[in-house]
């Protein structure tokens, strides 16, 4: 059974930094492309970054500079190294993959970034 677990969110300060991370289970992340997303309150999910097994990445306009994605094959993990943080980062933070088709997400990480 494939499981994604997102740790690291929090309450930050603008400025501040965060380091987001994805743990799996069930599924071997060295070959599997994995994308972080995020959803602010009363908006739709819109994806923040994304990490190909290659190593390969590709961020949104909006985190490009300040974001940073790294995997970790030994720990199946994905990070999301988060500087410069604004208020307009608060969001809650996902991580997703998919294999044979089928998407998988974890349940989510709270970020909140305080003016």
């Amino acid at each position: 059974q494939v499981q994604l677990v997102e740790s690291g969110g929090g309450l930050v300060q603008s400025g501040g930094s965060l380091n987001l991370t994805c743990t799996a289970s069930g599924i071997v992340f060295r070959l599997r492309p994995v994308r972080w997303y995020r959803q602010a309150p009363g908006t739709q999910r819109e994806w923040v970054a994304f990490s190909q097994p290659s190593g390969e990445t590709n961020y949104a306009q909006s985190v490009k500079g300040r974001f940073t994605l790294s995997r970790d094959n030994a720990k199946n993990t994905v990070s999301l190294q988060m500087n410069s943080l604004k208020p307009e980062d608060t969001a809650v933070y996902y991580c997703n993959t998919a294999e044979s088709g089928a998407p998988y997400w974890g349940q989510g990480t709270q970020v909140t970034v305080s003016s």
